[in-house]
């Protein structure tokens, strides 16, 4: 009950970390999710969860990597393979080395071994922190993502060197040839098990599809499974669970691409299933780092033997220097990268690109668990030397990473030219409406499939021309120039619609009667679209032509209703066979001058043809189309509340700029349900 209880706690902090960092977003998520931790930690009746390394690593470190592979371009980090390889195990491997000397020569009652086990366990960054890190910084594309793949490999090569570290430590043992070997055979080896694991896996989702069990609970519960389970096989079997569970997720997104049959019901399921754990579990990870810092610090603190200055002082000095051979080890890959090749995918950084790169390069809650896996005896019984001191200091380091790089990141990353009109707060509302409304587009085009399009294409259509109107395109020569474009496509339409009546003639589907009559409204609608007067001429003509052609077939005319009434449902067939047409017409014209106006049109016509779907349902049924497109604006309505306040969160728009669109978005909505 007591474990309980402190997981419910937990909880409400993460909540609670959000709620605060609205009102103070320039301080990051997981900064204040350390300081509840911290503060929970040190009340009278406060949390004490004990750190348990291995259930930490298969709990969070598995499904949050397991994410990141799937979601994270692989194309991009292909590009990147040179500069992320050299961070994630060149840069390593020389942390450990050139740190571990440091270390040992700074602090001699840690032996050599062992403080090349504090290196190792220093050098991988963590996924979660330089994702919370990288979000608030308007870093470059190709930077972020060369961030990104080093946060995802660097974890297995610096657990790896820790445990080898950790080995000679205990033993007393350590072959170069044997560890450099032993290596190779993990983390190939990880990335195999995991990649195959994960494609055993899709196969069986695969296999349970052609049973008929199409249930997407029994799915999305096989895809939460997958990398706990490939993690602990992984481990099982001796290699790196880290990489395997990476591998996974990137073949999980392969074979999502290349899947022939896209399931909108399952992507949605799975995209809200996976925010709320990712949002769950990432807020834990840095909440229960802060709920073990308090005892950490303690053990030094109150340990007579150690003065807290110096101590402190360990761990500053520890920390600029892991900075600085980062910038180092940076800045000579890409000189030496200038002289070898012609061109890099990421280009030559500046030098205050470098000091960011430098700066990104947080520790988290992985260094922390990994430090308190140190064993407390070694092989011959004594006690690890300095185990508590090692903890401490890799604690320190984590805090100093998060505090240096939340309190320079934003200062170094502002935009070159603060002051022009580009960072003006309307231009700042304009650009943020734009990306919110395209967020919600994206979110309306998800959510889309056979039964709803008519009700999405409008919704798109109308969020196309909120977009024209926010970059102040529709002014009024563009919205006569918009009518103009809806007028043609309208006319392309109609000939279309014309047409396909001459083909179901042809093909005895629609009689002579029947024909005159779909061509006599298709006219009236031609006419009523233009103004020209050769077009209101042609259609004269082709009405008194209707009407000598059925004086020499000896048919009489009947009142237009009752004729329309009592066919009404081959008129039904009529209808859905050329509107159809008419799309096809229209989007083999679309291009990107007359995109906003053939959507608009387009949407027009899939209304018709979702009534007449629905033409033997129910008359006392409320409209599907309106019922679709009123919970397609409620999904584009959060969408754009979700974006509003991931740009205020990134410090990419001001508080009142966030209110203001705010209230757009409130408008919005009640005029959607007012109309419903």
């Amino acid at each position: 009950m007591e474990l309980f209880i402190a997981v419910l706690a937990l909880l409400g902090l993460i909540g609670l970390s959000n709620v605060l960092n609205r009102f103070v977003p320039f301080i990051p998520v997981p900064l204040i999710q350390i300081a509840l931790g911290v503060a929970v930690a040190l009340l009278p009746a406060g949390v004490h969860l004990p750190l348990n390394p291995e259930l930490f690593f298969v709990l969070f470190i598995a499904p949050l990597l397991y994410n990141d592979g799937k979601r994270t371009p692989r194309n991009e980090l292909w590009n990147l393979r040179a500069p992320i390889l050299l961070l994630a195990l060149g840069l390593v491997f020389v942390t450990v080395a050139v740190a571990g000397y440091a270390i040992h020569w700074l602090i001699p009652t840690i032996p050599l071994p062992a403080a090349f086990a504090l290196a190792a366990i220093l050098s991988p960054t963590d996924a979660v922190a330089v994702g919370a890190m990288a979000g608030r910084v308007h870093l470059p594309k190709s930077i972020h993502r060369l961030l990104e793949g080093e946060a995802l490999m660097n974890d297995a090569s610096g657990l790896v060197a820790f445990k080898f570290a950790i080995a000679a430590t205990v033993t007393g043992v350590f072959s170069l040839t044997q560890a450099t070997f032993s290596f190779i055979i993990i983390a190939v080896g990880g990335l195999l098990a995991g990649a195959l694991m994960s494609f055993l896996f899709i196969r069986l989702g695969v296999w349970i599809r052609r049973l008929g069990m199409e249930d997407v609970t029994i799915h999305m519960l096989l895809q939460i499974l997958t990398p706990f389970v490939i993690y602990l096989l992984s481990e099982e079997i001796g290699v790196s669970g880290i990489l395997a569970v990476v591998a996974g997720g990137i073949i999980h997104a392969i074979e999502r691409d290349r899947a022939e049959s896209v399931q909108i019901k399952m992507q949605v399921v799975s995209a809200s299933t996976w925010s709320v754990i990712l949002f769950i579990l990432n807020g834990l990870v840095f909440v229960i780092l802060g709920v073990q810092v308090p005892d950490v610090l303690s053990k030094i603190f109150v340990n007579v033997s150690f003065n807290n200055f110096e101590v402190l002082g360990y761990v500053l000095i520890i920390s600029v220097l892991l900075v600085l051979l980062r910038f180092l080890w940076i800045y000579l890959f890409w000189q030496v990268n200038e002289c070898l090749r012609a061109k890099s995918a990421i280009g030559k950084p500046r030098f205050k690109e470098i000091t960011i790169l430098s700066l990104s390069g947080v520790r988290g809650a992985v260094t922390l668990a990994g430090a308190f896996s140190i064993p407390f005896v070694l092989q011959d019984g004594s006690p690890f030397p300095e185990r508590d001191l090692i903890i401490f200091l890799a604690a320190g380091v984590i805090l100093f990473s998060l505090i240096a790089a939340s309190a320079l990141l934003p200062v170094l990353a502002k935009e070159e030219g603060k002051s022009s009109d580009e960072n003006t707060p309307q231009k700042s509302e304009r650009r943020a409406q734009d990306i919110m409304l395209n967020a919600a587009i994206r979110a309306v085009k998800s959510e889309m499939n056979d039964e709803n399009k008519a009700a999405a294409l409008a919704v798109v259509s109308d969020l196309s021309k909120y977009i024209k109107q926010a970059t102040g395109q529709f002014t009024a020569d563009n919205r006569k120039a918009l009518q103009k474009q809806e007028t043609a496509i309208n006319l392309i339409a109609t000939r279309a619609e014309r047409k396909e009546i001459e083909v179901m003639m042809d093909e005895n589907a629609l009689g002579p009667e029947a024909a005159f009559k779909c061509d006599n409204w298709l006219d009236r609608k031609e006419m009523m679209l233009s103004n020209r007067t050769n077009t209101q001429l042609l259609a004269s003509l082709n009405e008194i032509g209707r009407m000598l052609g059925q004086l020499f077939t000896n048919r009489t005319s009947k009142p237009d209703q009752p004729f329309m009434l009592e066919n009404a449902e081959l008129f039904r067939k009529v209808k859905l066979r050329t509107s159809q047409a008419a799309i096809k017409a229209i989007r083999a014209h679309m291009n990107d001058s007359n995109r906003v106006a053939a959507l608009a049109v387009i949407s027009k016509y899939e209304r018709v043809i979702a009534k007449l779907r629905a033409w033997n349902q129910d008359k006392t049924t409320e409209d599907p189309f309106n019922q679709d497109k009123l919970e397609l604006q409620m999904v584009a309505i959060q969408e754009q509340r979700n974006t509003i306040q991931q740009l205020y969160e990134n410090g990419e728009i001001t508080r009142d700029v966030a209110a203001r669109l705010r209230r757009y978005i409130n408008d919005v909505e009640a005029t959607a349900l007012k109309n419903d």
